[in-house]
């Protein structure tokens, strides 16, 4: 199994000033295939992302990319800065890109030709189900991705983040079977409420309201997976890299 890091694992160091460049050799000592950074934490782009693709490649780590924005706008149109997008993760060498879907249900174009200027044969483009009502549903990724499949664009695919259906409601067994076909990625991490009745995201995959070992059996085994959630301290993470491998075997 590809096991990835989202740097949203590090939160703690992001906010006290640590660069996802420098995470990338973390990643690396803590036996993981590649990281996944995300766009909100970077500062400056012009040297960060070259930052973060030589020492990737120097430590043989897979790079993806979690973008905090939309595929189509409120009016249906596509996102103009998509292209941006693209080319930021070109600069990084990265397998994957993420989005929310957004509003495709007032999309009124053409797929193929519109996404013929993205460059998906070398770059994986995913949409996850968020916390929000218009990319969050089962049912509005699936008309996507089926729509996609039908543009001949097989190289979109679906992000299946597992903690997120606590925050939307939606049956996660349910959503793993009916976007199971689309699945190319998984993100990993578990939900409960808080003390105060509030849905939050725990610090150990082991604990909250999913058995994460029965809902991926519903996914497909051949894609990557990852941790994405925020831990404290190295020997944490290593901890739940341990569970992670030790499901596996």
């Amino acid at each position: 199994m590809t096991l990835i890091l989202n740097t949203w694992i590090f939160e703690k160091d992001v906010q006290n000033g640590t660069s996802q460049v420098d995470l990338v050799d973390r990643v690396r000592k803590l036996g993981a295939d590649g990281i996944e950074v995300r766009r909100e934490y970077f500062k400056n782009f012009d040297s960060e992302l070259d930052g973060v693709a030589k020492a990737a490649a120097a430590d043989h780590l897979i790079v993806n990319y979690s973008v905090p924005d939309v595929v189509f706008e409120d009016d249906g149109s596509i996102n103009p800065k998509l292209g941006q997008y693209f080319e930021e993760g070109q600069k990084m060498g990265i397998s994957k890109i993420k989005f929310n879907t957004g509003h495709f249900d007032n999309y009124r174009g053409n797929l193929a030709a519109d996404f013929a200027k993205f460059p998906l044969a070398a770059i994986k483009m995913n949409v996850e189900n968020d916390q929000t009502p218009v990319s969050g549903t089962p049912d509005a990724i699936y008309t996507f991705l089926e729509a996609a499949r039908e543009a001949g664009l097989n190289s979109i695919g679906y992000v299946y983040d597992l903690g997120n259906w606590a925050f939307t409601g939606f049956d996660a067994v349910e959503a793993a079977k009916k976007l199971a076909p689309f699945c190319d990625y998984i993100h990993l991490k578990n939900s409960m409420l808080d003390a105060e009745g509030n849905m939050t995201t725990t610090a150990d995959l082991s604990k909250g309201m999913f058995n994460w070992q029965i809902i991926v059996s519903y996914l497909p085994k051949d894609v990557q997976f990852a941790l994405e959630f925020p831990m404290d301290n190295d020997e944490l993470i290593a901890s739940q890299i341990k569970l992670f491998n030790d499901a596996q075997n």
